[in-house]
């Protein structure tokens, strides 16, 4: 092992949160590195967000395809080449990739390291490069921003199969002929709706009683229905038992309702939610400690229970999405280097399930609302009632609005329409303003937009309808 080079700071994981970290670290005259052990990006960039929507889009193309007579617009059979999605996809991945790892090795101050780490002291890094060598770091601060990885369950005969995840399902070069996934959340429900578009079978499994657990009831069955209408099957309240490769691909055998039961398809996608990659790094050998879920304790100022070690992004078991981990990255931002006292406590979460309609969430829901005991009002207007959406034949979803009902300040929203995520951070804009809800049903919108909607939203409110 060569000899322990000194840092001032170490940042291991070039995630969406440490990657910006890094670099405004080097600028500030800070001697930096930033570890990876693959691809520069992150989930995001690499296997998430960005090559997601991007054959998402590949799927709304084909979904507007079938439906060019609705629009008096003729059009042909339509076929899917998936390799040539795959190729876009690609091509995304790779723009991005080069972009932000060009402007690491040019910033200065700036080591990046290609390797895997671990602690061997609560302030010392041992890398294990992709050569083959070993070098030691050491940090007075050290920064982990290493992520997650797809779970795979305790599911018999799992390992006897070609199970996908959500990285493994993007790589495919044909379209499967039947999809059977396991789990109805975020992710589960993009890529059914996807793999529908583009002219697999889809079944969803889910063990709950509903999908996307985390929202309220009324937003997760307008979910289920649309998938219906695309026709995907939704089996709710459905266990997995066991699973097992056939010739024709692989069987997997749910219990549900009491009763058991055997789906054939062709290909098997495990959704069933993320894992930390915690358990490679040698936590212990620096004192940090992890819940449960081998997600890092953190403060909220991300502080570890080790001095001078800190968790950013999914690790630390927050909110796991790509802008929360770059503000977690302006949090440490502030605070190392304007000494500032900036927290995690109150931000509002915002996210966007890129299913099509869009789900917009931000603030509580109203069942969270309900659980804080606050008095509030609910503004809720189908799709249908929108100039824009009839205009333009995309009238399925609703926008669900909680109002505190003393103050009149907004709580939360649930836009469910094809442009659910910008609506719905037009209405955070609000929020972070803290705009009454009145500002909105009086605003002046451009008409016909969908923004407009929000005037005829809260005077139902107003009337009671």
């Amino acid at each position: 092992m060569s000899d322990s080079q000194k840092y001032d700071a170490v940042i291991i994981g070039s995630g969406q949160g440490g990657t910006p970290l890094s670099v405004e670290l080097a600028k500030a005259g800070r001697r930096t590195a930033l570890v990876e052990r693959t691809h520069i990006g992150g989930t995001c960039i690499n296997e998430g967000c960005s090559p997601t929507k991007t054959m998402v889009a590949s799927g709304r193309v084909a979904y507007l395809a079938r439906r060019g007579n609705d629009y008096g617009v003729r059009t042909g059979e339509i076929s899917i080449d998936l390799k040539k999605v795959r190729e876009r996809k690609r091509n995304v991945i790779d723009r991005f990739r080069a972009s932000t790892q060009g402007n690491l090795e040019q910033t200065k101050n700036l080591d990046l390291i290609f390797g895997e780490a671990r602690f061997t002291g609560q302030k010392t890094i041992e890398v294990r490069l992709n050569d083959g060598e070993r070098q030691s770091l050491v940090a007075d601060n050290i920064f982990i921003n290493a992520g997650t990885r797809a779970a795979r369950p305790k599911l018999e005969g799992l390992d006897t199969v070609p199970a996908l995840d959500n990285v493994s399902l993007m790589e495919l070069d044909a379209v499967p002929e039947h999809l059977l996934i396991l789990g109805g959340g975020y992710i589960g429900v993009e890529f059914g709706q996807l793999f529908r578009r583009f002219g697999s079978r889809v079944t969803i499994v889910q063990s709950a009683a509903q999908l996307l657990g985390k929202e309220d009831p009324d937003v997760a069955e307008a979910v289920t229905e649309i998938l219906r209408q695309d026709g995907l099957e939704i089996l709710l309240k459905a266990r997995a038992e066991r699973v097992a490769k056939i010739p024709s691909g692989v069987e997997l055998e749910i219990k549900r309702e009491g009763a058991s039961m055997k789906l054939a398809g062709s290909h098997l996608l495990v959704a069933v939610g993320r894992i930390s990659n915690s358990d490679s790094l040698n936590l212990a050998a620096a004192g940090v400690e992890t819940d449960e879920r081998g997600m890092i304790k953190v403060n909220d100022r991300l502080e570890t229970t080790a001095r001078g070690v800190y968790a950013l992004g999914d690790i630390n078991g927050g909110p796991a999405f790509t802008h929360i981990s770059y503000d977690d990255y302006r949090i440490l931002r502030d605070n190392m280097l304007h000494q500032k006292n900036a927290t995690t406590r109150g931000r509002l979460v915002p996210y966007t399930v890129y299913i099509d309609p869009q789900l917009g969430r931000v603030g509580l829901s109203g069942a969270e609302a309900q659980a804080q005991k606050r008095s509030i009002r609910i503004a809720k207007m189908p799709m249908t009632s929108v100039a824009r959406a009839i205009e333009t034949d995309e009238t399925r979803g609703f926008i669900k609005v909680i109002v505190d009902g003393d103050s009149d300040q907004i709580l939360g929203a649930a836009v469910l329409a094809v442009e659910g995520g910008e609506m719905m951070s037009a209405i955070e804009i609000a929020m972070i303003g803290k705009l009454p809800y009145t500002a909105l049903r009086e605003g002046i919108f451009a008409h016909p937009t969908w923004m407009e909607s929000l005037n005829n939203l809260f005077k139902k409110m107003e009337s009671g309808n």
